[in-house]
């Protein structure tokens, strides 16, 4: 069945990765990319934006609906990581300007209104902080019934974190907006650190990945040589954490993962803690009526990595 994918991305490196990935496949009427929102994170969401279009366009993939969203969290600073992914957000290569321009409305009207368009049919897939969903949430209660499935790249659990000790990059971004998005009782599957970083593309995969001949392969390469130089300082080795492909491709085949089923809270007030994901892990816990969440707990790592390769090539 072709999945229609509404994506909501803050694009970075690992985002472009997950738009190469889904480009051959959109081509070939396999995935149905009905629009994209940006939010902040990796970068301001205008230059999300522009790099989403950017990619896409490198891509040959035109026409996706591309809408600027929320520019800062729900109730925090707002916080870049142009040490992870350059000042551009694509490892600092230097990509024209795209050719497409976003579109005149917001990345949480644009959610509201697909949802209500295309009840049931739309998969939401968040590869970035989920401000944008919490918006929508607050301007249309209805939408956790009007998607199909909502998958999410972000938390931690037994696996450190990426921003502070226990909190992963798009739930520290916006916690409040985590929180609203995991208790709204929509079916959400979690794609946490615990599963991207068992996924790890070493650097055998990068030298496959160099060797190829496309426009797609190249791109790629040069994206990622920026971040190959970060991971390298926190890995001890050379190697890359795609997260946001990973949760592209559970989205499409969820079949390549094992989950479980868990309430999943955010935490909201911990002064060394904040962003943190919870679950409760106690066989016989009395749990209230917070809805569960279905979190990857690990993939078929071998076709990640091979899957992933070859539609860059």
């Amino acid at each position: 069945m072709k999945r229609r994918i509404l994506l909501d991305c803050d694009t970075g490196i690992d985002d472009a990765l997950a738009l190469l990935y889904l480009a051959p496949l959109i081509k070939t009427g396999e995935v149905d990319l009905v629009a994209a929102g940006t939010v902040h994170g990796n970068v301001a969401a205008e230059v999300g934006a522009l790099n989403t279009l950017r990619v896409l366009e490198d891509a040959g993939v035109r026409d996706v609906p591309v809408a600027v969203g929320a520019a800062r969290p729900m109730a925090q600073a707002v916080s870049l990581a142009a040490d992870v992914h350059g000042s551009d957000g694509l490892g600092e290569i230097g990509l024209g300007d795209p050719e497409g321009r976003p579109v005149g409305f917001s990345a949480p009207e644009q959610i509201v209104r697909l949802a209500r368009e295309n009840p049931g049919e739309l998969t939401l897939l968040a590869t970035g902080p989920l401000t944008n969903l919490a918006i929508a949430l607050l301007l249309e209660p209805a939408l956790p019934e009007l998607f199909r499935e909502v998958v999410i790249m972000g938390g931690a659990f037994g696996h450190q974190g990426n921003v502070t000790s226990h909190a992963e990059a798009n739930i520290w971004h916006d916690p409040e907006a985590a929180e609203l998005v995991f208790a709204a009782g929509w079916p959400v599957t979690l794609v946490p650190l615990d599963v991207t970083h068992a996924a790890v593309l070493d650097g055998e995969w990068l030298d496959r990945l160099a060797a190829g001949d496309t426009d797609q392969a190249r791109l790629a390469t040069r994206i990622l040589a920026f971040y190959a130089e970060v991971y390298r300082r926190q890995l001890g080795r050379r190697g890359v954490v795609i997260h946001d492909a990973l949760a592209a491709m559970l989205a499409l085949d969820p079949e390549l993962g094992e989950y479980t089923s868990r309430p999943v809270r955010v935490e909201l007030r911990g002064e060394r803690t904040r962003g943190t994901t919870l679950w409760d892990r106690r066989l016989h816990a009395e749990e209230d009526d917070r809805p569960a969440v279905k979190v990857a707990v690990s993939v078929d790592v071998e076709t990640f990595r091979e899957r992933l390769l070859a539609s860059l090539l």
